[in-house]
């Protein structure tokens, strides 16, 4: 069983607060996470039809029936509930009393946040870090790419094409069927093909549109549906002017590369290795990477990327307080001088209003200080990453 980076985080908060909540994407590792750390709770999973089926006809029952602190994974399956754990919880705050678990943040949040505001603590988890995974040093770059961080795939060494093409059709589409009516669902599949083949780029909504056949109302949608799947993630654009945030385009990519990879149809290393999109799979690893520095802590994501009008780009941009992380992100395997054009650029334009700390992520193998911003390969990015913690 791989150990978690969120296990001290969790089992504090569980100290704290009587409802702890855990969202991620499935398969990245919940309930594992949850039976693991809280053995001594009773376990019900929500998705078993008749235990279903008692949660929502007779709640005030059910939650009798799982007294003395229990875990309930998939909570989304029977969102009523929560109204009635309010209930008990204001009547009896110990803590750790309730350990739930769910795979679709918008409507789990949602919910959450009108039932069990101030209650509980959030946690969200997703699939296997780098030093989860304990890779050797350095890491096969090409074939992280293919296999993806999903926990079962590492712990079961599993063929990470036939695993992934099974979570798309037994988890995905069927999640999102739950989300919404999806009339023609290998439209929806050449949508999410789509998606992936513009993984690290600007997101333009009306072209996606276009190229699938479908309006730009619809191409919004979905979008969000796959948000709420923890399938995409959007990273959106940093300003000194916050207003300014929300009227540039934000960037798309994967919580899982495996996936993204999956989708534009490689299969092995040699694959990847000469595949036009391969820099932006590499850019796809260490922001995500980056915010599971995030949420294994417990934080929330400060994540954004800079551009500016003449094109000028810093690939990650942390924003704490008056203090900015810009991390430009190389999949070469050989530092070059234009490596630090945009970090210097960005420095001078957000000048001493900031203090700026930042580095270079490459696909090389060696850490290198250089005299402007030091140099990290892909397993040290954490490294990075802990420059804003200080």
């Amino acid at each position: 069983m791989i150990n978690r980076n969120i296990e001290p985080v969790l089992l504090d908060l569980a100290k704290k607060y009587p409802v702890v909540t855990i969202t991620g994407p499935r398969q990245s590792g919940k309930t594992t996470l949850c039976r693991k750390m809280f053995s001594g709770l009773k376990y019900v999973n929500l998705e078993a039809p008749d235990i279903r089926m008692f949660a929502k006809e007779d709640p005030r029952g059910f939650l009798a029936s799982n007294s003395g602190g229990v875990i309930l994974d998939e909570i989304q399956r029977a969102p009523a509930l929560l109204s009635y754990i309010q209930t008990m919880v204001d009547l009896d705050n110990r803590p750790g009393q309730f350990i739930l678990t769910g795979s679709q943040q918008f409507e789990v949040m949602n919910t959450i946040s009108q039932s069990l505001s101030g209650r509980t603590a959030l946690l969200k988890l997703l699939p296997l870090s780098l030093s989860e995974l304990n890779q050797p040093h350095p890491p096969d770059i090409d074939r992280l790419m293919i296999t993806g961080f999903y926990p079962r795939i590492h712990d079961q060494q599993l063929n990470p094409s036939q695993a992934l093409g099974d979570y798309l059709e037994t988890y995905v589409e069927r999640d999102l069927r739950q989300l919404a009516m999806l009339k023609d669902l290998s439209l929806f599949e050449k949508f999410l093909k789509l998606c992936a083949g513009r993984v690290g780029q600007v997101l333009n909504l009306q072209s996606l549109g276009n190229d699938v056949g479908v309006s730009h109302s619809t191409a919004r949608i979905w979008v969000t549906l796959l948000e709420a799947s923890y399938i995409i993630f959007i990273l959106q654009p940093w300003h000194a002017n916050i207003s300014k945030r929300l009227i540039k385009s934000p960037k798309l990519y994967f919580y899982d590369v495996g996936l993204a990879a999956f989708l534009l149809g490689l299969e092995n290393e040699a694959q990847v290795s000469r595949d036009p999109l391969r820099g932006n799979l590499f850019e796809n690893i260490v922001i995500i990477e980056a915010l599971k520095q995030r949420f294994n802590r417990g934080l929330r994501s400060n994540l954004f990327f800079y551009r500016e009008s003449n094109g000028n780009e810093v690939d990650l941009v942390a924003e704490t307080g008056r203090e900015l992380l810009a991390v430009e992100i190389k999949s070469g395997a050989t530092v070059n001088p234009d490596f630090f054009k945009g970090l210097l650029l960005f420095k001078k334009a957000v000048g001493s209003s900031y203090i700026i700390k930042g580095g270079i992520i490459y696909g090389g193998s060696e850490t290198q200080q250089r005299s402007d911003f030091p140099v990290y390969p892909l397993d040290k990015c954490e490294d990075l990453f802990n420059e804003q913690r200080g």
